[in-house]
């Protein structure tokens, strides 16, 4: 192990206070303003065996995960000790994303240590996020190990859906809300409306409670690849709809039209902090609208993936979206994302996703 100043890109080094003395040994790049990733406070070797047991570790913390749905987050980073390394599973098909320099320069034994462990059908790289360009590295994605699929079906609780690991948003899908669906369905009743439903993944899950479910979007192909879906699922009480969501709303409340449920799921609107501002106002405008169209007793599903925008903040906007819509609210639950997304203690940036169940009382 070496001192950072000394160190090649991606090698891990030995980190030590102005006293010198050990604080542990991290990840050190030299392009990003993260400059050191920790890997441990201890001085044991990191070597095949350490990465071999960490990877091991993770996949017996989500035993009950697997027993639920054959597609999940087998690896969240800094959430598991293992930081800027993603692995998602999709079936018997793994997702990898190494998205620092030294994660990037372990991609083979990685990929080695996965296969060995879980034998999967096929190992692909979906290293086409734009954090990447802040270790100056490559964006890129293809297959890593074994043969290429197009298309997986997956099951959540019961409802299936097709992804496509080296095309879909993120990895393949969203799977920090799978544990959402199940609370939006708890809820969920009459005539719902959901606003930015991606594949229909709310919209797929909470029709069984609703009389009927309007989904909309602004991209025909996830539009396309939502009505798939329902298909798939004989979901014959969705109507999905091409649509700008802000204009959608404002449309809806000129019209006259009322709900019973609604689902805010957004992409992030403050994706950095000089974005803030401005997030807050799409964020007030979209609840706003909501609640407008809301009748009593209806319920209000509204989420941030924005790790910029903190839950305070949010139930700040709410709470203001309320006043001017002059409608009375309560909050039923306030929840984060799925349990294989753990949130680690002392480290804020693995709590991203809030998600906030409220009831219009009048």
């Amino acid at each position: 192990m070496r001192r950072a100043g000394d160190a090649a890109p991606g090698a891990i080094v030995s980190v030590v206070d102005e006293a010198d003395n050990f604080v542990g040994q991290a990840f050190y790049s030299d392009r990003s303003e993260i400059s050191l990733r920790f890997l441990t406070t201890g001085e044991e070797a990191i070597d095949r065996e350490w990465w071999s047991t960490r990877l091991l570790r993770c996949a017996e913390r989500r035993a009950a995960t697997r027993r639920q749905t054959n597609a999940y987050r087998l690896v969240y980073s800094e959430g598991d000790l293992l930081p800027s390394l993603i692995v998602d599973v999709y079936d018997n098909v793994l997702v990898l994303q190494t998205l620092s320099q030294g994660t990037d320069l372990l991609q083979s034994l990685l990929v080695e240590i996965l296969v060995e462990q879980f034998n999967p059908r096929a190992v692909i790289e979906r290293n086409d996020a734009r954090v990447r360009e802040f270790e100056g590295l490559e964006l890129k994605s293809g297959v890593l190990y074994g043969d290429a699929l197009d298309k997986i079906e997956i099951n959540q609780h019961g409802v299936r859906f097709i992804v496509s690991p080296l095309g879909g948003q993120k990895t393949g899908a969203f799977l920090d809300q799978r544990e959402n669906y199940q609370a939006a369905k708890q809820v969920a009743h009459g005539r719902a409306l959901d606003c930015f439903t991606c594949n229909g993944g709310f919209a797929l899950h909470i029709s069984p409670a609703c009389e009927s479910v309007l989904a909309i979007d602004i991209s025909g192909a996830a539009i396309a690849a939502a009505q798939g879906n329902a298909e798939l699922n004989g979901a014959d009480k969705v109507e999905f709809r091409t649509a700008n969501v802000f204009d959608a709303l404002r449309e809806m409340e000129s019209g006259g039209e009322r709900f019973d449920t609604i689902i805010l799921d957004p992409p992030a609107f403050a994706k950095n902090r000089a974005t803030v501002k401005s997030a807050v106002r799409g964020y007030k405008e979209i609840n706003l609208r909501a609640l407008k169209l809301l009748q009593p007793g209806g319920v209000l599903v509204t989420c941030s993936c924005s790790y910029h925008m903190s839950e305070e903040m949010f139930l700040e906007i709410l709470a203001d979206a309320a006043v001017d819509a002059r409608r009375r609210v309560q909050i039923i639950e306030r929840r984060g994302q799925s349990t294989d997304h753990p949130v680690l203690l002392g480290v804020p940036e693995t709590h991203y996703l809030k998600c906030v169940i409220a009831r219009v009382v009048e």
